[in-house]
This record gives C-alpha cells, sequence and structure tokens, in this order.
C-alpha cells in the first residue's frame, strides 16, 4: 500500500523556509485504503495532497527529511529538484484538496531508525517525585512499531494495572549528524511533534526485568504521536509552550516546555555523542508534573478513559483507552 507524506500548512510571515507555517502528515481515506500525502492551509481546513500532485515528492515524512537535507543546505541546479520549492508551489495552486473530514491521521512520520526519550527532563516532574534534577540527561527507548497516530486507540495489556500517562515534545530529526557540540544541536532539529510516552508503572518502577525500563516503556500502542510535524521556523519559542493531558475531561498536566532542564538543542548534541542521529529519528524530551504515579492517591488509565495531549502551536491528540 503506497504511503505519501502529508503536510499542513497555514500561512504566516514566521516560517523562513516556506512561505507558510509548515506542519507536516501523514493520512489515509476516512475508511482507510491508501495512504495519502496532503497540505492543511489552516487547522480543520482542507488539505492538499501534495505527492498526489507531484510524483517527485518522497511519498513518506521520513523520505521527505532524506531527500531534504541536501535541498535544504544548497540551491539546485535547473535539472533538479528543490522539494521544498515544489510543495510550495503545489500549495499556492492548491490542487487535490480534500475535506479534513474525509481523512484519518497517521503519526506524522513513522518507520524511523530511532525512537528515543529523556527521563526525568522537566523540574516539577523531578519534584513530583523527590528526585534531584539529573546532571546529564536520562536516555531510554521505545521501539518504532510502539507509536499510533493521534486518534488511534491505546490498548491496555493484560499484563499491566498500573498503565500512566505523559505527555511529551517530541523533536523531529532533520538531517544526519554525529558528535556535535551544544551550540551545533539547533541545526540537526527540522521540527516538533506530540507524544505520549504511555508507561506501565508496574514494569518500569519495579525489580521486573532487572529495573531496566524498556518492558514498562515499548508496550503496543504506548506511543500515540501527532498529529503533525511543525517546522522549527515555525515556533518563536520552543522553550515556552504549555503542556497539557486531560483524562475524560479532567486536566492532569498544566505544565510549560520552560521547565526543561535539558533544551532539546542540548539534548541532540548530546545524544550524537553516542549515536549517529539521522533524518525522521524522534526524540521524546520528558514530562511535566501530574503524572498518575505521582497522585495521591495514584491514578492510571482504565478502559473507557479519553486521553487527550495538547502542546500550544502544535496541536492536539484524543486517544480512546480499550
Amino acid at each position: 500500500m503506497q504511503l505519501l507524506a502529508a503536510i499542513a500548512i497555514k500561512e504566516s510571515e514566521k516560517c523562513s523556509v516556506l512561505k507558510y507555517n509548515c506542519k507536516f502528515v501523514q493520512f489515509t481515506g476516512k475508511d482507510g485504503g491508501p495512504q495519502h500525502l496532503g497540505v492543511q492551509l489552516v487547522q480543520g481546513g482542507d488539505i492538499i495532497a501534495v505527492s498526489a500532485v507531484d510524483s517527485r515528492i518522497p511519498n513518506t515524512m521520513k523520505k521527505f527529511l532524506e531527500g531534504g537535507d541536501d535541498m535544504l543546505k544548497k540551491a539546485k541546479r535547473e535539472d533538479e529538484v528543490n522539494l521544498l520549492t515544489m510543495v510550495e508551489r503545489i500549495v499556492a495552486e492548491g490542487r487535490s484538496v480534500i475535506p479534513e473530514t474525509d481523512v484519518t491521521f497517521l503519526a506524522p512520520v513513522t518507520k524511523m531508525d530511532k525512537l528515543a526519550c529523556v527521563g526525568l527532563n522537566y523540574s516539577g516532574h523531578c519534584e513530583e517525585q523527590g528526585v534531584s534534577p539529573p546532571e546529564s540527561p536520562v536516555i531510554f527507548s521505545k521501539f518504532p512499531s510502539n507509536i499510533i497516530g493521534p486518534r488511534d486507540n491505546i490498548m491496555l495489556p493484560s499484563i499491566s494495572e498500573k498503565v500512566d500517562w505523559e505527555a511529551e515534545l517530541v523533536i523531529v530529526i532533520g538531517k544526519k549528524c554525529k558528535a556535535l557540540n551544544k551550540d551545533e544541536g539547533e541545526e540537526c532539529i527540522f521540527g516538533y511533534t506530540i507524544a505520549q510516552d504511555i508507561t506501565a508503572r508496574d514494569w518500569q518502577k519495579s525489580k521486573r526485568n532487572g529495573g531496566q525500563f524498556l518492558l514498562g516503556k515499548a508496550m503496543d500502542t504506548f506511543c500515540p504521536m501527532g498529529p503533525a510535524i511543525v517546522t522549527k521556523e515555525a515556533i518563536c519559542d520552543i522553550n515556552n509552550l504549555s503542556v497539557k493531558t486531560w483524562v475524560n475531561g479532567d486536566i492532569k498536566q498544566d505544565g510549560n516546555t520552560s521547565e526543561l532542564i535539558f533544551k532539546p538543542h542540548e539534548i541532540v548534541a548530546y545524544i550524537s555523542q553516542f549515536m549517529t542521529l539521522l533524518p525522521g529519528d524522534v526524540i521524546l524530551t520528558g514530562t511535566p508534573a501530574g503524572v498518575g504515579f505521582a497522585r495521591k492517591p495514584p491514578e492510571y488509565l482504565q478502559r473507557g478513559d479519553v486521553l487527550e495531549t495538547e502542546i500550544e502551536g502544535l496541536g492536539r491528540l484524543r486517544n480512546k483507552v480499550l
């Protein structure tokens, strides 16, 4: 089944790469079928299926980012294609328009090489656990197969009774990078999206699995992501965005990225000391205070719950728990 990347774009003068605020999304038709690529000019508005208009545009977000590495660095010869220019032209012409009501949004990037996570990276989250902020980023991982779309269902596993929420800002890597210094980290960031780092606390915080995080973090459907990748140029201040979680309409997390202990560019530079980051790789940057296990009494997700997650300017996830 063909997969096409989709780009949601809103007009603004902030974006220095395109003439628009750039929101990249992947989607299918409402009833399934082929997966498509589109551009959304305003939130809730129609989508322009850009890769359906021009086959030279890569058919996944990952391929778009891989192709964009060179295109963001240098001008192309007359016989070559600049992907960003092509997207801009298609948006301006308004071709291949699809109503939002006719699509199902997927996670905005999939099949990446790495899905890294940062723990204990908000001051409030450290405080609610009674621990000191770490001296360096605490890194662990989930798997790309854990990712689900922004409106897909979270499936509670039968082996856990303590499944918790964690709203997270996600870094999307736009170019290959290795052994960066702190000042170079920003150059490798393409944009940002939202994720929930769903966690089985009775597997993460016990002696099971030798005390390792992995099994508690990497169960099926434990990483809702989306709805879009917003380019970094479209965000005025990544270090001042509200981060919120609701369960059944009740606010559970109400933080701000200003509380991040290690900022996005610092995280990228740090991880690049250990491994090569590739276009399409994603990094979950940690969660603010308000998680379920730290509440008194503790609270956990139950079947039938509706989990909603919002980061200012990036969109909103809505996932039912089954």
